[in-house]
Protein backbone atom coordinates (compact mmCIF):
# COMPACT_ATOMS: atom_id res chain seq x y z
CA UNK A 1 0.00 0.00 0.00
CA UNK A 2 1.22 3.51 -0.89
CA UNK A 3 0.35 6.22 1.62
CA UNK A 4 0.11 9.89 0.70
CA UNK A 5 -0.95 11.65 3.90
CA UNK A 6 0.24 11.48 7.51
CA UNK A 7 -2.16 12.96 10.10
CA UNK A 8 -0.59 13.61 13.50
CA UNK A 9 -2.08 14.49 16.85
CA UNK A 10 -0.01 16.94 18.93
CA UNK A 11 -0.42 16.40 22.69
CA UNK A 12 0.62 12.93 23.77
CA UNK A 13 1.83 12.16 20.25
CA UNK A 14 4.29 14.68 18.83
CA UNK A 15 4.97 16.28 22.21
CA UNK A 16 6.64 14.52 25.09
CA UNK A 17 5.16 14.95 28.57
CA UNK A 18 7.61 17.83 29.16
CA UNK A 19 6.04 19.70 26.24
CA UNK A 20 9.06 19.32 23.96
CA UNK A 21 9.52 17.73 20.56
CA UNK A 22 12.42 15.29 20.41
CA UNK A 23 15.06 15.73 17.70
CA UNK A 24 14.31 12.24 16.39
CA UNK A 25 10.66 13.23 15.87
CA UNK A 26 11.67 16.31 13.90
CA UNK A 27 13.95 14.21 11.72
CA UNK A 28 11.21 11.63 11.13
CA UNK A 29 8.73 14.30 9.98
CA UNK A 30 11.33 15.66 7.57
CA UNK A 31 11.99 12.11 6.35
CA UNK A 32 8.29 11.62 5.56
CA UNK A 33 8.09 14.97 3.77
CA UNK A 34 11.07 14.06 1.58
CA UNK A 35 9.17 10.96 0.52
CA UNK A 36 6.47 13.29 -0.81
CA UNK A 37 4.02 12.59 2.04
CA UNK A 38 1.66 15.42 3.02
CA UNK A 39 1.91 15.92 6.79
CA UNK A 40 -0.98 17.57 8.63
CA UNK A 41 -1.71 18.23 12.30
CA UNK A 42 -5.01 17.22 13.93
CA UNK A 43 -5.50 18.69 17.37
CA UNK A 44 -7.85 20.00 20.02
CA UNK A 45 -5.57 23.03 20.40
CA UNK A 46 -6.45 26.47 19.07
CA UNK A 47 -5.07 27.37 15.65
CA UNK A 48 -2.27 29.77 16.75
CA UNK A 49 -0.91 27.21 19.21
CA UNK A 50 -1.01 24.43 16.60
CA UNK A 51 0.58 26.73 14.03
CA UNK A 52 3.56 27.27 16.34
CA UNK A 53 4.06 23.50 16.49
CA UNK A 54 3.74 23.30 12.70
CA UNK A 55 6.38 26.00 12.22
CA UNK A 56 8.71 24.19 14.61
CA UNK A 57 8.37 21.05 12.48
CA UNK A 58 8.45 23.02 9.21
CA UNK A 59 5.01 21.75 8.27
CA UNK A 60 3.15 24.07 5.89
CA UNK A 61 0.12 21.90 5.16
CA UNK A 62 -3.41 22.18 6.60
CA UNK A 63 -3.99 22.23 10.35
CA UNK A 64 -7.16 20.63 11.71
CA UNK A 65 -7.49 22.59 14.96
CA UNK A 66 -10.20 23.11 17.61
CA UNK A 67 -11.15 19.41 17.23
CA UNK A 68 -11.91 20.11 13.56
CA UNK A 69 -13.85 23.33 14.09
CA UNK A 70 -11.18 25.54 12.49
CA UNK A 71 -9.08 24.33 9.54
CA UNK A 72 -6.49 26.18 7.51
CA UNK A 73 -2.87 26.73 6.62
CA UNK A 74 -2.48 30.39 7.44
CA UNK A 75 -3.53 32.56 10.37
CA UNK A 76 -6.93 34.15 9.80
CA UNK A 77 -7.32 32.40 6.42
CA UNK A 78 -9.34 29.27 7.24
CA UNK A 79 -10.79 26.97 4.61
CA UNK A 80 -13.41 25.81 7.11
CA UNK A 81 -14.91 27.21 10.32
CA UNK A 82 -17.90 25.89 12.26
CA UNK A 83 -18.78 27.80 15.40
CA UNK A 84 -21.17 27.31 18.28
CA UNK A 85 -23.83 30.01 18.08
CA UNK A 86 -23.37 32.72 20.71
CA UNK A 87 -26.79 32.07 22.27
CA UNK A 88 -26.08 28.35 22.58
CA UNK A 89 -22.64 29.13 24.00
CA UNK A 90 -24.17 31.36 26.65
CA UNK A 91 -26.75 28.75 27.62
CA UNK A 92 -24.17 25.95 27.85
CA UNK A 93 -21.88 28.10 29.97
CA UNK A 94 -24.75 28.83 32.36
CA UNK A 95 -25.44 25.10 32.62
CA UNK A 96 -21.76 24.28 33.24
CA UNK A 97 -21.56 26.92 35.96
CA UNK A 98 -23.85 24.73 38.06
CA UNK A 99 -20.92 22.28 38.32
CA UNK A 100 -17.51 22.87 39.93
CA UNK A 101 -15.37 22.93 36.80
CA UNK A 102 -12.97 25.04 34.76
CA UNK A 103 -14.83 26.44 31.74
CA UNK A 104 -13.12 27.93 28.72
CA UNK A 105 -14.48 29.31 25.45
CA UNK A 106 -11.76 28.65 22.88
CA UNK A 107 -11.90 31.12 20.00
CA UNK A 108 -9.20 31.19 17.30
CA UNK A 109 -8.08 34.65 18.48
CA UNK A 110 -8.57 34.39 22.24
CA UNK A 111 -9.89 32.24 25.05
CA UNK A 112 -12.23 33.30 27.83
CA UNK A 113 -12.54 31.29 31.02
CA UNK A 114 -13.90 31.39 34.55
CA UNK A 115 -11.79 31.95 37.62
CA UNK A 116 -11.97 28.78 39.64
CA UNK A 117 -9.58 27.30 42.16
CA UNK A 118 -8.61 23.79 41.13
CA UNK A 119 -6.62 21.19 43.06
CA UNK A 120 -2.97 20.95 42.02
CA UNK A 121 -3.53 17.63 40.25
CA UNK A 122 -6.24 19.25 38.09
CA UNK A 123 -4.19 22.36 37.36
CA UNK A 124 -1.62 20.13 35.66
CA UNK A 125 -4.27 19.31 33.03
CA UNK A 126 -5.04 22.97 32.21
CA UNK A 127 -2.98 23.98 29.19
CA UNK A 128 -1.83 27.60 29.17
CA UNK A 129 -0.66 28.76 25.76
CA UNK A 130 2.63 30.70 25.63
CA UNK A 131 2.74 34.05 23.89
CA UNK A 132 4.55 34.31 20.59
CA UNK A 133 4.32 35.73 17.10
CA UNK A 134 0.62 34.92 16.98
CA UNK A 135 -1.14 37.10 19.53
CA UNK A 136 -3.46 34.93 21.61
CA UNK A 137 -5.14 36.43 24.65
CA UNK A 138 -6.28 34.33 27.61
CA UNK A 139 -8.76 36.08 29.92
CA UNK A 140 -10.37 34.84 33.12
CA UNK A 141 -13.41 36.41 34.74
CA UNK A 142 -15.33 35.78 37.98
CA UNK A 143 -18.69 34.94 36.36
CA UNK A 144 -18.40 33.84 32.76
CA UNK A 145 -22.12 33.93 32.00
CA UNK A 146 -22.30 37.58 33.10
CA UNK A 147 -19.45 38.47 30.78
CA UNK A 148 -21.22 36.80 27.86
CA UNK A 149 -24.34 38.91 28.42
CA UNK A 150 -22.28 42.00 27.65
CA UNK A 151 -19.93 40.48 25.09
CA UNK A 152 -21.38 37.37 23.34
CA UNK A 153 -18.89 34.88 21.89
CA UNK A 154 -19.35 32.33 19.13
CA UNK A 155 -16.38 29.97 19.58
CA UNK A 156 -15.40 26.87 17.61
CA UNK A 157 -15.07 25.03 20.92
CA UNK A 158 -15.96 25.12 24.62
CA UNK A 159 -13.88 23.18 27.14
CA UNK A 160 -14.90 22.03 30.61
CA UNK A 161 -12.47 20.37 33.02
CA UNK A 162 -14.10 18.49 35.89
CA UNK A 163 -12.78 17.23 39.20
CA UNK A 164 -15.40 14.52 39.73
CA UNK A 165 -16.52 11.74 37.38
CA UNK A 166 -20.18 12.10 38.37
CA UNK A 167 -20.20 15.81 37.47
CA UNK A 168 -18.56 15.06 34.14
CA UNK A 169 -21.15 12.40 33.29
CA UNK A 170 -24.11 14.53 34.39
CA UNK A 171 -22.95 17.58 32.42
CA UNK A 172 -22.30 15.56 29.28
CA UNK A 173 -25.69 13.85 29.52
CA UNK A 174 -27.54 17.14 30.05
CA UNK A 175 -25.85 18.91 27.13
CA UNK A 176 -26.32 15.93 24.80
CA UNK A 177 -30.02 15.67 25.60
CA UNK A 178 -30.74 19.41 25.45
CA UNK A 179 -28.75 20.57 22.43
CA UNK A 180 -28.81 19.04 18.96
CA UNK A 181 -26.67 21.96 17.81
CA UNK A 182 -23.51 20.63 19.48
CA UNK A 183 -21.53 17.43 19.96
CA UNK A 184 -19.69 16.47 23.15
CA UNK A 185 -16.23 14.95 22.75
CA UNK A 186 -14.75 13.00 25.64
CA UNK A 187 -11.03 13.70 25.34
CA UNK A 188 -10.15 11.85 28.53
CA UNK A 189 -9.03 12.93 32.01
CA UNK A 190 -12.50 14.36 32.79
CA UNK A 191 -12.14 16.99 30.07
CA UNK A 192 -15.25 17.62 27.99
CA UNK A 193 -14.90 19.41 24.64
CA UNK A 194 -18.05 20.84 23.12
CA UNK A 195 -18.12 21.65 19.39
CA UNK A 196 -20.71 22.47 16.74
CA UNK A 197 -22.66 19.42 15.56
CA UNK A 198 -20.73 17.38 13.02
CA UNK A 199 -17.32 18.75 13.97
CA UNK A 200 -14.55 16.22 14.62
CA UNK A 201 -10.93 15.52 13.78
CA UNK A 202 -12.15 12.79 11.45
CA UNK A 203 -14.45 15.07 9.46
CA UNK A 204 -11.69 17.67 9.34
CA UNK A 205 -9.24 15.18 7.84
CA UNK A 206 -11.90 14.02 5.37
CA UNK A 207 -12.30 17.61 4.17
CA UNK A 208 -8.54 17.99 3.73
CA UNK A 209 -8.37 14.70 1.83
CA UNK A 210 -11.11 15.88 -0.54
CA UNK A 211 -9.13 19.03 -1.31
CA UNK A 212 -5.92 17.09 -1.87
CA UNK A 213 -7.49 14.22 -3.81
CA UNK A 214 -6.42 11.62 -1.25
CA UNK A 215 -8.46 8.48 -0.52
CA UNK A 216 -9.04 7.03 2.98
CA UNK A 217 -6.82 4.00 2.38
CA UNK A 218 -3.94 6.37 1.51
CA UNK A 219 -3.99 7.97 4.97
CA UNK A 220 -1.86 7.16 8.02
CA UNK A 221 -3.24 8.62 11.27
CA UNK A 222 -1.33 8.58 14.58
CA UNK A 223 -3.16 9.44 17.80
CA UNK A 224 -3.03 9.11 21.57
CA UNK A 225 -6.44 10.17 22.88
CA UNK A 226 -10.04 9.04 22.85
CA UNK A 227 -10.79 11.95 20.50
CA UNK A 228 -8.40 10.32 17.99
CA UNK A 229 -10.29 7.02 18.03
CA UNK A 230 -12.69 7.68 15.08
CA UNK A 231 -9.81 8.91 12.90
CA UNK A 232 -7.56 5.98 13.80
CA UNK A 233 -10.38 3.54 12.93
CA UNK A 234 -11.12 5.29 9.60
CA UNK A 235 -7.59 5.72 8.26
CA UNK A 236 -5.99 3.21 5.90
CA UNK A 237 -3.33 2.74 8.58
CA UNK A 238 -4.46 3.74 12.06
CA UNK A 239 -1.65 3.98 14.60
CA UNK A 240 -1.93 4.29 18.37
CA UNK A 241 0.77 5.66 20.63
CA UNK A 242 2.07 3.47 23.44
CA UNK A 243 0.53 5.93 25.92
CA UNK A 244 -2.93 5.76 24.29
CA UNK A 245 -5.98 4.29 26.09
CA UNK A 246 -6.65 0.61 25.53
CA UNK A 247 -9.69 1.41 23.33
CA UNK A 248 -7.47 3.28 20.85
CA UNK A 249 -4.83 0.54 20.88
CA UNK A 250 -7.42 -2.14 20.17
CA UNK A 251 -8.85 -0.17 17.22
CA UNK A 252 -5.47 0.60 15.67
CA UNK A 253 -3.74 -1.37 12.91
CA UNK A 254 -0.35 -0.61 14.40
CA UNK A 255 0.82 0.18 17.95
CA UNK A 256 3.97 2.21 18.34
CA UNK A 257 6.03 3.35 21.32
CA UNK A 258 4.96 6.07 23.75
CA UNK A 259 5.41 9.81 23.21
CA UNK A 260 8.27 9.81 25.74
CA UNK A 261 9.95 6.98 23.84
CA UNK A 262 9.84 8.60 20.38
CA UNK A 263 6.83 6.63 19.17
CA UNK A 264 6.20 8.83 16.13
CA UNK A 265 9.82 8.68 15.00
CA UNK A 266 9.92 4.90 15.43
CA UNK A 267 6.72 4.35 13.44
CA UNK A 268 7.57 6.75 10.60
CA UNK A 269 11.12 5.46 10.11
CA UNK A 270 10.04 1.82 10.41
CA UNK A 271 7.14 2.10 7.99
CA UNK A 272 8.00 4.74 5.40
CA UNK A 273 11.50 3.42 4.74
CA UNK A 274 9.74 0.69 2.75
CA UNK A 275 7.92 3.22 0.54
CA UNK A 276 9.50 4.88 -2.49
CA UNK A 277 9.18 8.62 -3.03
CA UNK A 278 5.78 9.50 -4.48
CA UNK A 279 7.44 11.43 -7.31
CA UNK A 280 9.35 8.30 -8.36
CA UNK A 281 6.22 6.13 -8.19
CA UNK A 282 4.43 8.58 -10.48
CA UNK A 283 7.36 8.56 -12.88
CA UNK A 284 7.22 4.79 -13.28
CA UNK A 285 3.40 4.92 -13.55
CA UNK A 286 2.71 3.15 -10.26
CA UNK A 287 0.75 6.25 -9.18
CA UNK A 288 -1.35 8.61 -11.27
Amino acid sequence: MVYKLLALNIDGTLLQDNGRINKMTREAIEYAKKKGISVILTTSRNFPSAKRVAKTLKIDEYIVSHQGGYIGKEWKKPIFVNRIHEQISSEIVSLLESFPCQIKLVHEQFSLGNKVKLPENMMAKVVFQPSGKFSYSEQYVDVLSDRLLDSPVSPPKIEALFEHTADFADAKKAITEMYDEVDCIDSGSLKLEIVAAGVSKLNGVKLVCERLGILPYEVVAIGAGMDDLPLVKWAGLGVSMGNAPIEVKQAANWNTRSNNDNGVAYMVKEHFRKQYKLEFLKKINVLK
